[in-house]
């Protein structure tokens, strides 16, 4: 089941879900005999929600019938969020085993359903959010890349011809947009069995290093299905297909991570200056201190994350701690200048400052 096939499936069910809790909420509304168990609610609306609660379960069981040998083909060790995402699916399940029980043996226990029902719902608003925003966003990115493109293609049918493939391999046919899609197919389900993806395209490599690499990896003892020749040639095409992409990952995160060092250092120099009660001269500007625009600039700049109240109630104890938290919203993506570095520093350690 492809990954499109499995996020509609995913969304169905989260409108089936919803359907049947909020279809349950009017039913409760109607007079119930507790004695005879029945309710006074037409008997269309109960017959559609017991419809519905049979679609769920049926699409749960379909669901984890694809889902769950997948694990066996993934990595040794699953990541947080897949983790998060088998234990989600494992208690709906349980929920709806014990739903099942209570409406077959356990009636006297009925009054407890629509508590089941809404933490299924809250479930599977939590299982979806885990893994359909991914696909969407994995979809996204496949089709942002040049690598599937004329020019793209045209590029690495030029770099397999020195990538040290051996000379049965079909250069030509490698470098297809179909081919280049089998790689990524074999990238995604066989590769990260024994490697983290993150890992895998930490850095940009040279053609040869990329086959000698993916030729490495291929003939190493492995759980799960091994990698075949013709998946190396393919794999190994994708890689260098996306090279120049993760070359311009890598150099973003160069830049932003020079960007972070320079603003802690300009953070810090702006509070050993507040400290030694000296101006400190920069290159970028000579515009003196103003109180009021640097309020203005704090309440801009750090209200785009979090509150500005989040300071008044939580303030920093000491000027350190101010440095660390300009830093801290620098390493969370935060862009500054060095001079509004300055004034929020300042501007937090004269008017936040906790005293006690």
């Amino acid at each position: 089941m492809s990954t499109s096939t499995s996020a509609i499936l995913g969304l169905i069910f989260l409108g089936l879900a919803n359907a049947s809790v909020f279809l349950m909420f009017k039913l409760w509304g109607y007079p119930f005999d507790k004695e005879t168990h029945t309710s006074s609610a037409p008997r269309s609306l109960m017959l559609l929600h017991r419809l519905i609660g049979y679609a769920y379960a049926i699409l749960y069981v379909f669901m984890m019938w694809y889902m769950v040998p997948r694990l066996w083909n993934y990595q040794v060790e699953l990541p947080p969020r897949t983790v998060a995402h088998l234990m989600l699916g494992i208690t709906i399940g349980v929920l709806i085993l014990v739903k099942i029980a209570i409406l077959r043996f356990f009636r006297h226990f009925e009054e407890a359903m629509p508590y089941i029902g809404t933490t299924l719902l809250i479930c599977t608003y939590l299982l979806i959010g885990l893994s359909v925003p991914f696909t969407f966003r994995e979809a996204a990115l496949r089709t942002q890349t040049d690598a599937f493109s004329d020019e793209g293609i045209a590029r690495t049918r030029k770099l397999l011809e020195n990538a040290g493939l051996p000379e049965e391999a079909p250069l030509d046919q490698l470098a297809s947009k179909r081919k280049l899609q089998d790689g990524q197919y074999v990238l995604q389900r066989k590769c990260v069995i024994c490697h983290d993806l993150r890992t895998i395209l930490a850095k940009p490599r040279t053609p040869t290093d990329w086959v000698r690499l993916v030729n490495r990896m291929a003939i190493k003892p492995m759980i799960g299905e091994p990698i075949y020749t013709e998946e190396e040639w393919t794999v190994s095409a994708y890689l260098i297909a996306i090279t120049p992409d993760i070359q311009t990952s890598v150099r973003q995160q160069r830049q932003q991570q020079m960007r972070a060092n320079e603003a802690k250092a300009a953070a810090q120099i702006a509070t050993f200056a507040m400290e030694m009660d000296i101006e400190v001269e920069t290159d970028i500007t000579t515009t003196p201190y103003n109180e009021v625009e640097a309020k203005a600039l704090f309440e801009d700049k750090c209200s785009q994350c979090h509150p500005v109240t989040d300071v008044e109630d939580y303030p920093p104890r000491f000027e350190e701690e101010t440095t660390e938290m300009v830093a801290r919203m620098i390493d969370n993506g935060l862009y500054l200048e060095e001079v509004e570095i300055e004034f929020i520093t300042r501007y937090i350690n004269e008017n936040y400052l906790d005293s006690e």
